[in-house]
C-alpha cells in the first residue's frame, strides 16, 4: 500500500490541477442533480464528497469519477414521492448499497454485458427528456405551488396546454434571462473556434454559466430591479456556524420502514440501474485511457456499494461512476485516482468555507446546466443513429423511451428488455445452421444441413420448423462435424425427426451428431 501511495503521489503535479477542474465541473452538477431529484441541495454535495474521497480510494479505476448521476434523478424524484419522505428513501439507498456490495462479492460485474445497448440508450434518452421537462419550472422561475395548479401528462394534450398556460402566467422574467443567457453561453463556449483558445478548454462551461447567472442576478439585486431573483429560487445550502449545525444538516434513514415492501422495490431498482450505469461509464473511460488500464468490475461494484451505503446513512443521493466528470478528468491530464480524491476534498472545502457564495447561485442557472445535460442524453443524432442501425436496434430503443415515459423507469426497462430479447431470439432463430439444397436429374432432392459451431436451445424453434418443411422423398444429411456444442433441446429435435423421417420417405444421414443420453 505504501508503494502504491507513493506512486499515486508522484503524479501530484498532474492530479491536483485535474482534481480542481473536476471540482469546478462537479459543483454545479451536484447541486443541479439534487435539484432535479427533489432532494435537499446539500445531498448532492454529500454524494460528490463521498464519491470523490471514499469511492475514489476504494475503486480500482484510475480515471473514473463518482458522484450523483443524472440517470438516477427520475428514480429518486419518484421514490421520494411514493415512499412519503426523504428519510424513507435513504433507507432504500442503504439497502441498495448493500445489494451492490453483494453483487461485487458474487462477481456480478459482467451484468452490463447482458443488457442490449439499444435498451440502455433508450433508458438514457428517456431520462434526458424527463430531465428537461422537470427543469422547465426552475428555468422560468415558476413557484412550485403555481406549477401544482396544473396536472401535467405528456400523453394528454389538454394537460400540456393547461401546464403551459400556468407557466406563461407565472414566468419570472429575471429567471428566464438568467436561464436563457446561461444556455446560450454554454453553447457558445463549446464552439470549435473558441475551443482553440486555451482558457476556453480549461474552464468548464457549467462553471461559467453558474458564475454568469450569479453575477447577473447580483447586478439585478444591486439595482433593486424587479428582475432580481428572490431567495426561494436561489441555492440554499446549510451554513455551518458550529459543530451542532453540521450534525443538523445531515439526514438519517428511517429504519422503522424496514418492513415496507416498496422500500425494497426502490432499493433493487437503484442497485440495478446504478450498477449498470457505473459499469458502462468505467468501460467507456477505460477505452479512452491513454495507458489502456482496465477497471476491475467487481471491485468497482464493491466501491460503489460502500459509497451508496454511506450516502444513505448520512443523507446523500445515490451515486454512480459518471461519464461527464470522468471525461473532464481525463481531458485535464489526470494520471491516477488521486485526482478524484482531490475533487472530493475541494467539494468539502467549498461547502465548508464559501456557502454564502454558493447560496447566491440562481436555480435557473442550474436548470440551464441540466437542460443541456438532458439534451445530450436525448439529442436528435442519437435517434438518427438508431434508425441507421436497423429496425432490430431502433424498435427496442424507441419502445424503451415510450414505456419509461408512460410508466416508470423500472417497468419501462423491463418492457424494453422484453422487446430487445425478442429480436435477439429472432436473430438466433435464423442462424443455427447452413442449408444447401441440390436437385438431381430425376427430380429427387439432396439437402445438406451443416450445423453451426454452437447450437443452443434458442435455435430449437428454427431447427424444428426447417425439419418439418423438408420435402418428402428427399435425401437429407445433418452434419455436426463443425459443432463444438449441440444443446440437448436441439438434439431432441434432430432425433425426433430421425424417428419420423422414414414415414415421409426421407433418407437421413447424421454426421457427428451425438446420441441422446
Amino acid at each position: 500500500m505504501k508503494n502504491n501511495l507513493s506512486s499515486y503521489l508522484s503524479y501530484t503535479k498532474n492530479d491536483l490541477p485535474a482534481g480542481l477542474v473536476v471540482f469546478l465541473v462537479a459543483l454545479p452538477l451536484c447541486l443541479g442533480i439534487a435539484l432535479a431529484s427533489g432532494a435537499p441541495l446539500f445531498a448532492g454535495i454529500i454524494t460528490g464528497i463521498v464519491g470523490g474521497i471514499v469511492v475514489g480510494f476504494l475503486s480500482g479505476s484510475s480515471l473514473s469519477v463518482s458522484g450523483p448521476a443524472a440517470g438516477l434523478t427520475v428514480i429518486v424524484l419518484n421514490a421520494i414521492t411514493d415512499l412519503g419522505s426523504y428519510e424513507v428513501f435513504l433507507l432504500a439507498l442503504v439497502i441498495a448499497g448493500a445489494l451492490q456490495l453483494a453483487l461485487g462479492f458474487f462477481k456480478a460485474g459482467i451484468i452490463g454485458l447482458y443488457f442490449p445497448s439499444s435498451v440502455i440508450k433508450g433508458m438514457l434518452a428517456a431520462i434526458g427528456l424527463i430531465l428537461i421537462l422537470k427543469q422547465i419550472p426552475h428555468f422560468f422561475g415558476v413557484n412550485a405551488n403555481a406549477v401544482g395548479e396544473a396536472e401535467y401528462s405528456i400523453w394528454n394534450l389538454g394537460s400540456i396546454v393547461s401546464y403551459l398556460g400556468v407557466l406563461i402566467d407565472h414566468i419570472h422574467v429575471g429567471a428566464l434571462l438568467v436561464g436563457g443567457s446561461s444556455i446560450l453561453l454554454m453553447i457558445l463556449w463549446d464552439r470549435p473556434a473558441l475551443k482553440k483558445i486555451p482558457a476556453f478548454k480549461l474552464i468548464p462551461k457549467e462553471l461559467v454559466a453558474v458564475c454568469f447567472g450569479l453575477g447577473l442576478n447580483s447586478v439585478f439585486a444591486a439595482m433593486n430591479s424587479p428582475l432580481a431573483i428572490t431567495s426561494s429560487h436561489l441555492v440554499n445550502l446549510p451554513v455551518f456556524e458550529s459543530l451542532g449545525s453540521v450534525k443538523e444538516s445531515f439526514s438519517l434513514p428511517d429504519f422503522s420502514q424496514l418492513t415496507n415492501p416498496d422500500v425494497y422495490i426502490v432499493a433493487v431498482t437503484l442497485a440495478i440501474i446504478a450498477s449498470l450505469e457505473t459499469l458502462l461509464s468505467v468501460e467507456a473511460v477505460d477505452k479512452m485511457d491513454p495507458a489502456k488500464r482496465r477497471t476491475p468490475q467487481n471491485r468497482e461494484l464493491k466501491a460503489q456499494g460502500v459509497g451508496n451505503l454511506i450516502c444513505g446513512l448520512i443523507g446523500g443521493l445515490p451515486m454512480t461512476a459518471v461519464i461527464v466528470r470522468s471525461t473532464a478528468n481525463l481531458n485535464a491530464n489526470a494520471k491516477s485516482k488521486m485526482s478524484a480524491i482531490y475533487h472530493g476534498i475541494f467539494l468539502a472545502a467549498a461547502v465548508g468555507f464559501i456557502p454564502f457564495l454558493l447560496n447566491k447561485i440562481p436555480l435557473a442557472s442550474l436548470a440551464a446546466v441540466l437542460i443541456l445535460v438532458g439534451f445530450k442524453l436525448t439529442k436528435p443524432a442519437l435517434y438518427k443513429q438508431q434508425i441507421r442501425l436497423g429496425i432490430e436496434q431502433f424498435i427496442p430503443f424507441i419502445v424503451t423511451i415510450v414505456a419509461i415515459l408512460a410508466t416508470d423507469l423500472l417497468t419501462g426497462i423491463i418492457i424494453g428488455m422484453a422487446v430487445g430479447v425478442f429480436f435477439i431470439l429472432k436473430a438466433n432463430y435464423k442462424v443455427p445452421y447452413f442449408f444447401d439444397k441440390e436437385s438431381t436429374g430425376e427430380g429427387d432432392q439432396s439437402i445438406n444441413i451443416r450445423l453451426s459451431e454452437h447450437v443452443s436451445f434458442l435455435n430449437k424453434a428454427s431447427l424444428q420448423l426447417t425439419l418439418d418443411h423438408l420435402p418428402h422423398n428427399s435425401k437429407v444429411v445433418i452434419d455436426g462435424t463443425s459443432s463444438k456444442n449441440i444443446d440437448v433441446d436441439a438434439l431432441e429435435v434432430i432425433h425426433n425427426f430421425k424417428s419420423t423421417a422414414k414415414e415421409r420417405g426421407i433418407m437421413l444421414d447424421l454426421k457427428a451428431v451425438p446420441e441422446l443420453v
